[in-house]
């Protein structure tokens, strides 16, 4: 959420900036219900004062014997109380009407943030790796994974309707190897804190990340109003919601490895074949709660991160810088690696890291005191893909994949693999 302050000081920067997202400009609108908003406030103060003074002067005019004067101001008091109550209502009101407005606004992207309308506008950053030559027409990971009888999208269609997949046999286990080798590396040479979050939360830590109230089709809902999870962020994010932290304990670090669910609303006829967008999959997720001054910082590293676990998987791939038009609700900047897939002869993503500002921290009220100050500041928070694991499953069957359809494992996952060097159909 974007401070209101900042908007009344900044109108025409908020309205540029959303145009750069694409977005309507919204300053005139929110600055006229502010204005509102403040002025009504003005006038229940003024209301209750006049009810405090004749509150006194009630019982001067008793001391006066003026009954007369004391009748008439008991009138005017039990008017102004009635006027108050009334005008509180509409007080909450007019707030609520504020921040729903604000709640719906997204993040203003920082000045080297490159300008754009849609991915065709972002900007590669570098390359890591080279693409693989092959002796032989590589195949999508799909037509590999089924050719094993590994990989079976009907059964489980037959259970949960489409995009979702049953993984099986020594696949089954390459994608839970990935998982926990992603999640030691961050842990182990990182510095991050592994946490099992739940999986189900309530309205407010959706909020507070800001998936709600704007995207609420993309998720999914229990019939007791808690939400599953469409990634570990919203959990890790959450950890520090409503807190006031000790300048001293940031940054703080966690990661997590977990389920995802999302709904793909909005996805009709994209990827319907194969394992690239589902309903659920895996993810290691990485988040990063700082202080104002190291979060711009703290993305450079958090993006190291995970282009370090693809690197040493020996996957090629390249980040690029998101334009202003393709980035996430709640970024301020935002990189993007994408790893290349032989079989579809394309770049894909894989994992995306964004700097939110204090954004989703002033919607959570998570705070931080440095040491000798009484005045707090909201933390600045960061999320990124540490990464996907069902796509890195992709890029590691689709690079690694021999002429007679196996696929063989690579050196970094064999200790996860209990000494199955290659996934072949028995």
């Amino acid at each position: 959420m974007l401070d209101i302050k900042w908007i009344r000081q900044n109108p025409d920067d908020l309205d540029k900036a959303l145009a750069y997202r694409g977005a309507e400009p919204k300053a005139r609108e929110i600055l006229g219900l502010d204005a509102d908003r403040r002025a009504h406030q003005a006038k229940l103060n003024d209301m209750q004062e006049r009810r405090n003074a004749a509150s006194k002067q009630i019982g001067q005019a008793m001391g006066q014997g003026d009954k007369e004067t004391a009748e008439a101001l008991k009138a005017e008091v039990s008017t102004l109380k009635s006027d108050l109550q009334a005008g509180e209502a509409r007080a909450r009101e007019l707030d609520a009407e504020l921040n729903d407005l604000l709640a719906t606004l997204p993040n203003v992207p920082l000045p080297d943030v490159p300008v754009g309308a849609d991915e065709d506008d972002n900007v590669e950053v570098r390359k890591v790796g080279e693409k693989r030559e092959y002796a032989f027409a590589p195949k999508e990971h799909f037509e590999l994974g089924e050719a094993l009888g590994m990989m079976d999208p009907e059964t489980a269609a037959k259970m949960s309707g489409t995009r979702f997949t049953l993984l099986s046999g020594p696949l089954a286990r390459l994608e839970r190897a990935l998982g926990q080798f992603f999640l030691d590396t961050h842990t182990q040479e990182h510095g991050y804190t592994e946490c099992q979050p739940p999986l189900l939360v309530r309205d407010e830590a959706l909020y507070g990340t800001g998936q709600l109230p704007k995207f609420a089709e993309d998720l999914f809902r229990t019939t007791d109003d808690r939400w599953l999870i469409p990634t570990a962020e919203v959990s890790l994010t959450n950890i520090v919601s409503g807190e006031i932290i000790d300048h001293d304990y940031l940054p703080r670090r966690y990661t997590a490895l977990t389920p995802c669910f999302r709904s793909e609303a909005g996805s009709a006829g994209r990827d319907t074949r194969g394992y690239l967008r589902q309903h659920q999959f895996y993810k290691v997720e990485m988040v990063s709660i700082t202080d104002a001054d190291s979060s711009v910082e703290e993305l450079e590293r958090m993006t190291k991160c995970a282009e370090t676990v693809l690197d040493k998987l020996g996957l090629h791939f390249r980040t690029v810088v998101l334009c202003t038009g393709d980035m996430g609700f709640g970024a301020r900047k935002t990189y993007d690696i994408e790893v290349w897939l032989p079989g579809q002869n394309a770049y894909r993503e894989i994992s995306s890291c964004s700097v939110c500002g204090d954004f989703q921290g002033r919607r959570m009220n998570a705070r931080y005191r440095s040491a000798g100050e009484k005045q707090t500041q909201f933390v600045h928070t960061l999320n990124g893909s540490g990464v996907a694991v069902g796509r890195a499953l992709i890029a590691v069957m689709e690079t690694y994949q021999n002429e007679d359809g196996s696929i063989t494992v690579p050196d970094v996952l064999r200790p996860y693999m209990g000494g199955i060097d290659r996934v072949a159909k028995a």
